[in-house]
């Protein structure tokens, strides 16, 4: 109902979104934000909408993504009747793995996330004990099942696990 909870990236500032009606949308040019609050093992639910009617093609319908622990991207993506590359249509564990099936609905629908994330574990040496772990159900469709990321998620590359703290901030991309 608000984000006050929430800060832009870019600068830290207060987020620059419009909250209206219960929901809060993307203000064009206003950047991605990130939660003032770390968060670790979370389960999360997500509501959102992809533009009516449908604005370009491909990674340009409605891209933007959730980033649990600001390193690990749930994509978020028009894919209603949109072809993409696999890793990167909606519920893809962006750059690592495409959702088992495709369960979006139309531009101008609602469609939801149901997350539940496992942050990795680190030992004393920085090394992974435990890689982070997601299960995604979109619009009540399982579509990524306990998958074991193998590292932070990047576009067209795998960087490896870094040591981080156990709460980091969630983030929305702009």
């Amino acid at each position: 109902k608000d984000l006050s909870k929430w800060v832009t990236e870019k600068d830290g500032a207060p987020a620059g979104w419009k909250v209206e009606n219960g929901y809060a949308e993307v203000v064009k040019g206003s950047g991605s934000i990130r939660t003032k609050d770390g968060f670790g093992d979370v389960q999360l639910h997500v509501e959102w909408m992809a533009p009516k009617p449908p604005v370009g093609e491909d990674q340009d319908r409605g891209n933007s993504g959730i980033f649990l622990m600001g390193k690990y991207e749930g994509q978020v993506l028009d894919s209603y009747e949109s072809k993409t590359y696999a890793d990167g249509q909606a519920s893809a564990l962006y750059g690592q793995y495409p959702p088992l099936v495709n369960a979006s609905r139309a531009p101008g629908e609602w469609q939801t996330y149901d997350i539940v994330f496992r942050g990795p574990r680190f030992g004393p040496e920085g090394r992974v004990l435990r890689p982070a772990r997601i299960t995604v159900l979109h619009n009540g469709v399982l579509v990524q099942d306990a998958v074991e990321l193998t590292g932070p998620t990047a576009h067209k590359a795998r960087p490896p696990y870094r040591t981080h703290g156990p709460r980091l901030p969630l983030g929305l991309q702009d």
